[in-house]
């Protein structure tokens, strides 16, 4: 097994700090176990099933100071591959047989290291749902690599120098888009106007139309206990809006048919509402797809609205 050795304060190379993010980078090649905790931690905090909240503006301070706590526990259940509960008191976790603390900011690489931490192996993350980002690296808080200066709590962080030769697992990736914090103004406006949430559902998928959306993003809309029923047939947005041409797909169940008429790719947990139009079934004509025995394609702004298939 080659690995990039980087040297430590001594500048010996540093195997264990190699291996840790060796492991760390295998356990997550394409990094969509880190993307779907981040999300996923986004949302707990946000609890918009309850509060109807889905941006980080919307949280109160202390909510806020706790995103860290979090994200250190869900990445800890995540990689239980590869994570146990760290020796030494002090730090979070035990990868490869080192110890490891795992530090979060908002601002990029602006991790704030205690006095017990100076020498250890971090991971370093961040994260912005304004930008659909997130990034992770495992990094050595060297003596030599930390600002001399300290806060009231003896704090330190990366010099600008360290900063700047951070090895990045990975680095401004992207995070599953927080629907309605991506939709326009106007959109949000529509949507919260009404005053039921089956027609808060049934509008977010109008304002939705060829965008993927999450589970979590219905909750939110919606703020009921069953709030997947508003999404289903029998009287829920599927039955509300066929007569508008509007079908509403799932990864769970639709991945391929979602593929075929829009090239997106679902994952379980998401949604895409297309309004859709006939097609003669012919190569030529793009995207398009077989339901029911007749042919469907993604409908043009200047396609008459068509009553849409039955998709269940």
């Amino acid at each position: 097994m080659f690995l990039h050795m980087k040297q430590n304060d001594c500048g010996q190379s540093d195997v264990e700090l190699e291996l840790v993010r060796k492991l760390v980078r295998d356990a997550d090649p394409t990094g969509e176990r880190f993307a779907r905790v981040f999300r996923q931690t986004y949302y707990l905090l946000y609890n918009g099933q309850k509060t109807g909240r889905y941006r980080w503006d919307q949280l109160y301070k202390t909510e806020k100071t706790h995103f860290g706590t979090l994200i250190e526990i869900a990445i800890r259940h995540e990689f239980s591959d590869i994570i146990a509960d760290g020796v030494q008191k002090h730090l979070d976790y035990r990868i490869g047989g080192n110890d490891v603390d795992c530090k979060f900011s908002m601002n990029k690489a602006s991790w704030m290291i205690p006095v017990e931490a100076v020498g250890e192996i971090i991971i370093g993350l961040h994260s912005s749902d304004e930008d659909s980002c997130f990034s992770v690296c495992v990094e050595r808080a060297s003596e030599n690599r930390l600002t001399q200066g300290t806060n009231r709590d003896r704090k330190r962080t990366f010099t600008k120098k360290a900063r700047s030769e951070i090895e990045w697992i990975f680095n401004d990736a992207p995070l599953p888009v927080n629907r309605l914090l991506h939709l326009s103004e106007d959109a949000r406006d529509e949507i919260f106007s009404l005053g039921s949430g089956q027609k808060r559902v049934n509008e977010f998928f109008r304002q939705s139309l060829g965008l993927v959306v999450n589970r979590e993003d219905i909750a939110t809309v919606a703020q009921q206990k069953d709030y997947m029923k508003r999404v289903r047939g029998n009287g829920g947005a599927r039955t509300a809006l066929r007569p508008e041409g509007i079908v509403i797909l799932t990864g769970k169940y639709h991945s391929e048919l979602a593929f075929k008429l829009s090239r997106q790719k679902l994952r379980p947990d998401e949604l895409l509402a297309l309004r859709l139009a006939p097609s003669d079934g012919k190569a030529s004509r793009g995207s398009q797809a077989s339901i029911e025995g007749a042919w469907w394609k993604v409908a043009e702004p200047d396609d008459p609205i068509v009553e849409a298939p039955n998709v269940k």
